[in-house]
């Protein structure tokens, strides 16, 4: 190689180094919505730093969009990515099932979904197959595990059912993901990491969605029918390493 055609290479070279980090950048730049979840992510990792064992990705939970909408997201904070899938809420907290979230409750046999942080913890064989175990970290759902509210695999949670009913079906209170969504929230998610959940509706351009207006659930009365029917049967028999399931 001559010095005309060295020199012609360097120039061509450092102008493609030059170019790469600004389309690297424009690549990398967040969409509006992935900037409001990782600020969400990110102040929430702050909140429940001290609880935490891993704080690299975080689940958001957000039950302010209707159930047949992609509302659980995996917040990367490492890269800065964000990604969605479908997710049930409980029962208790739609009891007229049109798929939208009317409540929050804590109550044991309310078959609601509860508000708050939570901390993943190990996974285990259950009645849904492998689940991952919740610890609750704030007061609005410091009953998570003596509830055995977990992160689950159910048919009733994936795409066919949204195209078949409009909405998902309901959980128990757990968060309920499709058969082939599960294994991503089981490796992605279980061992100490955050997940989160609240009513942010937050639309697919950033924007705020105006849910609905809804009844707010009597939950006491939901628990007391519960609690009549479950004293009605036979106590159930526990699986092999599991608290007894709301779900």
């Amino acid at each position: 190689m001559n010095r005309r055609d060295l020199l012609t290479t360097t120039l061509a070279a450092g102008a493609a180094l030059a170019a790469s980090p600004a389309r690297v950048f424009a690549q990398a730049a967040p969409d509006p919505r992935t900037r409001r979840l990782l600020e969400i992510a990110s102040e929430q990792v702050a909140r429940a730093r001290a609880h935490l064992w891993r704080r690299d990705v975080v689940g958001i939970a957000d039950f302010g969009l209707h159930s047949s909408w992609p509302r659980f997201h995996f917040v990367n904070l490492e890269n800065g990515t964000a990604d969605s899938v479908l997710v049930s809420h409980g029962s208790g907290s739609d009891p007229e099932h049109d798929g939208w979230l009317n409540g929050y409750s804590n109550l044991h046999n309310s078959w609601a979904t509860s508000r708050g942080a939570y901390i993943t913890w190990e996974w285990y064989e259950g009645r849904y197959g492998t689940s991952v175990r919740l610890g609750g970290l704030d007061e609005t759902n410091s009953n998570a595990f003596p509830r055995a509210i977990v992160m689950h695999a159910a048919d009733y949670a994936t795409p066919a059912h949204v195209e078949r009913w409009g909405r998902l079906g309901r959980s128990n209170g757990c968060f309920a993901f499709g058969p082939e969504v599960f294994p991503r929230a089981l490796t992605r998610l279980m061992g100490g990491r955050l997940l989160f959940a609240d009513s942010l509706g937050i639309g697919p351009d950033g924007q705020t969605v105006d849910a609905p207006p809804q009844e707010t659930p009597d939950f006491a009365a939901i628990a007391a029918e519960n609690d009549a029917r479950d004293a009605l049967q036979a106590p159930a028999q526990d699986e092999p390493g599991e608290l007894p399931a709301d779900d």
